[in-house]
C-alpha cells in the first residue's frame, strides 16, 4: 500500500504545485476552487494515513503563493555550444570551404540570430521540468519557474508521440514594441531603465518573484536539440517540424538553401529587412541541414564546426556631442538630450537623442565636446551609447542639470521620494507644459484635432487667445483673427480657422476614454483610460472614486489610481472639466443600447490595413462595443483581425491556435452574428 500511496501522493502534489503556480503566479486558475479543494484534501488525507511519507515541503503544510526563483546552479544534460563568428562573405566562404572539403553538395539551413538570451528547456514524458541558462555551457542557472510565465511556451507538449526525455535550446527575447512600452513606463516612474531588447529580457527572466517576470511580455523560440530520448531526426529542418508539431514555438524565418549564392542571398535580404523583424537581430545562423554530416564534421572544444553566425555590422556611428539641453515635458518631466553635429544612421540623419535623466548621464559617463557611439534601430530614437575616451582632449565638461525650469523660472524638483526625474511644479503656466499638453490633445492619441498641431499650440499661446486647455474648446473664428497663423497676407480668415473649428465639433463627440488620455493625467494612457471609462463610465465617477476604488479597475493599479486622484484635486482641473463640459465635450460613455455590446467579453488583436476602419478607429470600435483591444497576441487573444500585409503577429496567433478572422467576419461579429 505504501508504494502505490507514495506514487499517488507524488503526482497530486505534482498537479497541486502546478494549479498554485497557475493561480497565484500567472493568474490563470485552469481548475475551480471545489476541485482544487478537493485534490488538497486528498493529498491530506493520504498524508494523515501514512505520515511517514509526508514531505517537508508539502503544499499541506505551505500557503500556496510563495513563489521564489532561487537561481541555483545545475548542469545540462548535454553541453551548450558557442557558435563561431563570421563578418563578411571573405570569411564565410573560408568557412564553407572547410564544410565542403568533408562533405559533398551539403544542404545549408539559414536562420535570422535572434538577439536574447539562451535557454535550454528540459522535457521530461511531455512535461516542462527545467529551465536553464547557458552559464558556462555545462551548468546554467536554474529559471525554471520564471521561463513557465512566458505566454507562447508550453508547460506540455502536444500529442501522443511526446520523448521520452529532450532538451530544447532557444532564445528569451522582448518583442522591441513591448520592449519600447516597459521602458517608457519605467521612465515614467522614475526607474532605472534596460539599455536594450536584450537587456531587457534577462533582467525580466531573472527575476526572484516569477509573478515580476510574468508582468513581462517575453517570448521565447526555438532553434536547437540537446539530450533526447524517444525522438529522432534526420535534419534541422525536420526537427523544426517535429518540435512545431509538438507545441513549441519555432521561427518560420528561416530557409533550406542550396547553394552559397543562395545563403548569401538570404543574408542580404535579412541585413535589408532587419528592422521588419518583431525582435532584434544581430545576424543570420548557418547550419550544416543533415544531422548525420553534422555529426561527421563535429566540435571544436566550444563550437559546432557544422555551424557558422554571420554577424551583422552594428547600426552604430560616432558623432561630437555639441551640447546637452533639457525639454520639459507636458507632465512636467524634465527631460536631457543630446544635441550632436548631424550624423547618418540607420538610413536618416539624426542631431538630437535621449539622454533620459541626470542619472543616466552618469551612468554613460558622457561629457559635452565628447566623440560619442549612437546607435538606432528602425524608428525607434536614437540612443547615447557612450563616450570614445580615446579621442578626449581634455576640453570636455561635465553637464550640470538646471535648478529651474528653463521655460517659467520655476525650481525643478522630484516629486516624490526616490524618484530619478525632476519635474517643473509648475503645470498650470509654464509654457513649455502648456504647448506640450496643447500638441498632445489634438494628437490621434488623444483627441485626433485636424489643424492642432505644434505650430497651431504655438500660435494659440503666443498670441494668448488661449491662457490654457480650459479655452480650447471655446475658440471663434473672431478669437482666431488676432493670430498670424490664422489669418491670410490681405487680412482675411485662413483655410485652417474652419477647418480647426469642424475638427473641434467633431472632437466633442470622441469617446469618453480620448477625453480621459487628453486630459494629460499622468500615467493614464489608452489602457488605463479605457478600463476607466468602461467600469465607472462617466468623468465625474471617475473623480469620486477613491483610490482604492481606482486601483481595482482592470489596467489601473495603485500608482495609477494615486495619480488620479491627485489630479481631480487641483481646483483649475476641475475647471478644465466643468468649461469643456459646458462647451459639450464628451463626458459619459455613450449608452449601450445606442452601441450593441457585441464584442462583451472579447479580446482582439489587429495586424495589417483594413479597408473600413482606421487603427484609431478599430480600437474604438471594439472598445465601445464591450470588447477589449489589445497590442499583442497572447492566448487570452480570442481574436486576430487580419488586413493587408499583417505582420509577425499572424505567425504568433497561429502558433498559439488564436482564431484569425478578415475584415468581413469581424463585421458580422459587430452585428451579433
Amino acid at each position: 500500500m505504501s508504494n502505490k500511496a507514495r506514487h499517488r501522493m507524488t503526482e497530486l502534489i505534482n498537479e497541486i504545485r502546478d494549479h498554485q503556480f497557475k493561480y497565484y503566479v500567472l493568474d490563470q486558475p485552469t481548475v475551480s476552487d471545489a476541485q482544487f479543494d478537493e485534490l488538497l484534501r486528498e493529498l491530506q488525507s493520504l498524508e494523515d494515513k501514512n505520515p511517514e511519507l509526508r514531505e517537508p515541503d508539502s503544499p499541506t503544510q505551505h500557503v500556496g503563493g510563495g513563489f521564489s526563483t532561487q537561481f541555483e546552479q545545475r548542469d545540462h544534460i548535454e553541453k551548450m555550444m558557442s557558435l563561431d563568428n563570421v563578418f563578411d562573405t571573405q570569411e564565410l566562404a573560408q568557412w564553407f570551404d572547410r564544410v565542403e572539403k568533408e562533405i559533398s553538395q551539403p544542404q545549408y539551413l539559414c536562420e535570422v540570430k535572434v538577439d536574447g538570451l539562451a535557454i535550454n528547456l528540459t522535457y521530461e514524458n511531455g512535461v516542462l521540468v527545467r529551465g536553464l541558462t547557458r552559464g558556462n555551457g555545462v551548468t546554467g542557472e536554474d529559471v525554471t519557474l520564471n521561463v513557465k510565465t512566458i505566454r507562447n511556451l508550453p508547460h506540455q507538449l502536444k500529442g501522443d508521440a511526446a520523448p521520452t526525455l529532450i532538451e530544447v535550446r532557444g532564445e528569451v527575447f522582448f518583442p522591441i514594441a513591448a520592449f519600447n512600452e516597459l521602458n517608457d513606463s519605467l521612465e515614467e516612474a522614475g526607474k532605472q531603465l534596460f539599455a536594450n531588447p536584450r537587456n531587457g529580457a534577462a533582467g525580466s527572466l531573472r527575476q526572484k518573484d516569477p509573478r515580476v517576470t510574468a508582468s513581462r511580455p517575453l517570448s521565447v523560440v526555438v532553434h536547437g536539440v540537446g539530450a533526447r530520448d524517444g525522438i529522432a531526426f534526420e535534419s534541422q529542418s525536420a526537427a523544426y517540424e517535429q518540435l512545431k508539431n509538438l507545441g513549441l514555438p519555432t521561427s518560420d524565418r528561416f530557409k533550406v538553401c542550396g547553394t552559397r549564392a543562395e545563403v548569401e542571398k538570404f543574408i542580404q535580404y535579412y541585413a535589408d529587412h532587419r528592422h521588419d523583424v518583431e525582435h532584434e537581430i544581430d545576424g543570420v545562423v548557418i547550419k550544416v541541414d543533415s544531422l548525420s554530416q553534422q555529426q561527421q564534421l563535429g566540435f571544436t572544444s566550444r563550437a559546432p564546426k557544422w555551424a557558422i553566425a554571420y554577424k551583422y555590422p552594428p547600426e552604430e556611428v560616432t558623432t561630437v556631442l555639441l551640447d546637452i539641453k533639457v525639454s520639459v515635458g507636458r507632465t512636467g518631466r524634465v527631460t536631457p538630450f543630446a544635441y550632436m553635429e548631424p550624423v547618418k544612421v540607420a538610413g536618416s540623419t539624426v542631431t538630437n537623442a535621449t539622454l533620459h535623466n541626470a542619472e543616466e548621464i552618469v551612468r554613460k559617463g558622457v561629457l559635452i565636446g565628447d566623440t560619442i557611439v549612437i546607435r538606432k534601430a528602425g524608428d525607434v530614437i536614437p540612443e547615447v551609447l557612450g563616450p570614445v575616451l580615446d579621442k578626449r582632449k581634455g576640453t570636455e565638461r561635465a553637464f550640470v542639470m538646471p535648478t529651474h525650469c528653463p521655460e517659467c523660472g520655476d525650481e525643478l524638483r522630484a516629486m516624490s521620494q526616490g524618484d530619478v526625474d525632476i519635474r517643473c511644479p509648475n503645470t498650470q503656466s509654464c509654457p513649455a507644459q502648456l504647448r506640450e499638453r496643447i500638441y498632445y490633445i489634438g494628437s490621434r492619441a488623444a483627441l485626433d484635432i485636424d489643424v492642432l498641431g505644434y505650430e497651431a499650440a504655438i500660435a494659440l499661446l503666443d498670441a494668448k487667445i488661449i491662457k490654457d486647455e480650459s479655452d480650447l474648446f471655446d475658440l471663434t473664428a473672431k478669437k482666431l483673427a488676432t493670430s498670424d497663423f490664422f489669418t491670410k497676407k490681405d487680412g482675411k480668415p485662413a483655410a485652417n480657422v474652419d477647418k480647426l473649428l469642424a475638427a473641434l465639433e467633431e472632437a466633442k463627440t470622441r469617446p469618453l476614454w480620448r477625453t480621459l488620455v487628453a486630459l494629460s493625467i499622468r500615467h493614464v494612457g489608452p489602457t488605463a483610460a479605457q478600463g476607466l471609462a468602461t467600469a465607472l463610465g462617466s468623468v465625474t465617477a471617475i473623480s469620486e472614486a477613491s483610490a482604492e476604488e481606482l486601483a481595482a479597475i482592470d489596467g489601473v493599479g495603485q500608482i495609477i489610481a494615486e495619480s488620479i486622484v491627485e489630479w481631480f484635486g487641483v481646483k483649475w482641473h476641475k475647471e478644465i472639466i466643468s468649461k469643456w463640459e459646458r462647451a459639450g465635450v464628451c463626458m459619459v460613455v455613450q449608452q449601450s443600447e445606442q452601441l450593441p455590446q457585441t464584442l462583451a467579453g472579447l479580446t482582439f488583436v489587429v495586424t495589417g490595413g483594413l479597408e473600413s476602419f482606421t487603427r484609431d478607429g478599430i480600437s474604438e470600435t471594439i472598445t465601445a462595443h464591450g470588447g477589449k483591444p489589445s497590442s499583442s497576441v497572447s492566448k487570452k487573444t480570442d481574436y486576430l483581425l487580419v488586413g493587408s500585409d499583417p505582420g509577425s503577429k499572424l505567425a504568433k496567433a497561429q502558433e498559439l491556435g488564436v482564431p484569425v478572422i478578415d475584415e468581413a467576419r469581424f463585421k458580422e461579429l459587430l452585428a451579433g452574428k
